[in-house]
């Protein structure tokens, strides 16, 4: 009797495991609940409008940078945006 009694012990080891994975997975994925955005949504389609301009042509420049670039001064090129509240 002393065998038998154990053996539901040996048993709930991987059950408990397997239990414990299916409910994380199904907490954190919520497969059951989630949006199918492909299936439920609705897109309509507009026509690309746009026009394209040629501004300059350079050719056979030996320059190695562009004149007036601003990758050295990120505080110029990216600016915060007026309408956003600070960060915290």
């Amino acid at each position: 009797m002393s065998d038998d009694s154990g053996l539901w012990l040996l048993a709930a080891g991987p059950a408990g495991a397997t239990a414990l994975y299916w409910a994380l997975y199904r907490y954190y994925r919520n497969t059951d609940k989630s949006h199918a955005f492909e299936h439920e949504t609705t897109i309509d389609a507009k026509p690309v409008t746009g026009a394209d301009r040629k501004v300059d042509t350079i050719t056979g420049t030996q320059e190695r940078r562009i004149r007036g670039d601003n990758v050295r001064a990120y505080r110029t090129r990216v600016q915060r945006d007026r309408d956003s509240p600070p960060p915290v």
